[in-house]
């Protein structure tokens, strides 16, 4: 089975545009066997089904690009939104 290699990048942070965890738009991630992810338990929990998914190739269908993928954490006031891309 093929494994991919994941980027993660903050596209923007919604409401105040402030996140708790000192996230900032333009952030990147690289996730390979050896990385944890973001550096945030709650965002980390939400985009976890995309990571997953997306490392052994699925796809989903509202996404027009097959390699592309947008998730976001759920905090209700500084909603931080993430785009995970396959590389």
């Amino acid at each position: 089975m093929t494994t991919y290699n994941l980027k993660v990048t903050v596209t923007e942070i919604r409401g105040k545009g402030h996140c708790e965890y000192g996230i900032k738009k333009g952030d990147t991630f690289l996730l390979d066997d050896d990385t944890k992810g973001v550096p945030c338990m709650y965002a980390n929990s939400a985009i976890f089904p995309f990571i997953s998914g997306m490392r052994y190739g699925a796809a989903f269908p509202w996404e027009p690009d097959p390699n592309v993928g947008y998730a976001c954490c759920p905090d209700p006031y500084n909603t931080v939104v993430f785009k995970i891309e396959r590389v």
